[in-house]
C-alpha cells in the first residue's frame, strides 16, 4: 500500500465548507490528518466539521473573512494553538466575477483579484512564516484554473487574477524552498461544484462535457486527489508547478478535422 505520509498531519484548508474544498477535507481526513476547516459561512463550517468528527477524524471550525489580513493571520494563530503546527495549507477560495473586459466595472476587477490573489498573499505569507519558524518543511497548494493558462470569453478579470496565482506559485516556491516548503498549484478545468451548478444550466453542463476529451466534467474528488498528492511525500521532488486537471480539455486543438 502507498503511504502518503499524511497520518498525524495539520492541514489548514481554506474554503472547506462545500465544493473542492469540502473533497479534500475529507481526503485529508480518510489519510489520517487533523483538518482545520476555514469557511466564512458558519452552517458549512460546523457541518463539515461534524461529517469529519463522525468519521473519527479530528477537525475545527475556523470563522475568516480572508478578504481582511488581520482574521487570516487570526485563523492561522487558531490552528497553531490547536494542533500545533501547520504541516499543509489548502487554498480553494476563489470567486469569480464574470463579464466582457469593456463591461466590467472597478468594483469586479478589485473583487476579482480580493477573492483570488490577495487573499492567496494573505494565507501564504501567515503560514509561510509559521513553518519557516518551525523549521520542519510544509506544503503549500492552491487551486488556480485553466483560466489563468488558456483565455474564454467573460473570463478576463478572474483569469488575470488565476495567472497571477501560478506565477505567485512559482515564486513562493523558489523563496521558499531553502526552508523545505513547497509550493504548488492545481488548474482545474470545468467541476461539478455546487457553485458551477447554480451559475449554469443542464444543457449548457452537457455541452461543455461533449467538448471535454475524456466526456464528463470533473467531479470534486478528481480535484482533490491530486491535492493529496501535491501534499504528500508521494511528491517530494515537485515544487514551482501547476498541475492542470482538465479531463485533456486544454489539450486539444479547437479545430476538428474528423468527418
Amino acid at each position: 500500500m502507498i503511504d502518503l505520509a499524511l497520518e498525524g498531519r495539520s492541514v489548514l484548508i481554506a474554503g472547506a465548507g462545500r465544493g473542492i474544498g469540502a473533497a479534500c477535507a475529507r481526503s485529508f481526513a480518510a489519510a489520517g490528518a487533523r483538518v482545520a476547516c476555514l469557511d466564512s459561512d458558519p452552517g458549512r463550517r460546523t457541518e463539515i466539521v461534524e461529517e469529519l468528527e463522525r468519521s473519527g477524524a479530528t477537525a475545527i471550525p475556523i470563522a475568516c473573512d480572508v478578504r481582511r489580513a488581520g482574521e487570516v493571520e487570526h485563523a492561522v494563530g487558531r490552528t497553531v494553538e490547536s494542533f500545533g503546527t501547520i504541516d499543509v495549507c489548502v487554498d480553494v477560495i476563489g470567486e469569480a466575477r464574470w463579464g466582457r473586459v469593456l463591461e466590467l466595472s472597478d468594483q469586479d476587477w478589485d473583487d476579482s483579484f480580493t477573492l483570488v490573489l490577495r487573499h492567496a498573499f494573505y494565507l501564504a505569507r501567515a503560514v509561510g512564516r509559521q513553518m519557516v519558524a518551525r523549521g520542519a518543511g510544509g506544503a503549500i497548494v492552491s487551486i488556480a484554473s485553466v483560466s489563468g493558462i488558456s483565455s474564454a470569453p467573460l473570463h478576463g478579470a478572474y483569469g488575470a487574477a488565476k495567472a497571477g496565482l501560478i506565477a505567485l506559485t512559482k515564486t513562493l516556491a523558489v523563496e521558499l524552498a531553502a526552508a523545505s516548503i513547497r509550493v504548488n498549484s492545481v488548474a482545474p478545468g470545468a467541476v461539478r461544484t455546487p457553485r458551477l451548478m447554480e451559475i449554469t444550466t443542464e444543457e449548457r453542463r452537457v455541452e461543455s462535457a461533449r467538448s471535454i476529451p475524456l466526456g464528463r466534467l470533473a467531479e470534486p474528488e478528481d480535484i482533490a486527489k491530486v491535492v493529496l498528492f501535491l501534499a504528500s511525500d508521494l511528491s517530494s521532488y515537485v515544487t514551482g508547478q501547476t498541475i492542470v486537471v482538465d479531463g485533456g480539455a486544454t489539450a486539444q486543438f479547437p479545430l476538428s478535422l474528423r468527418a
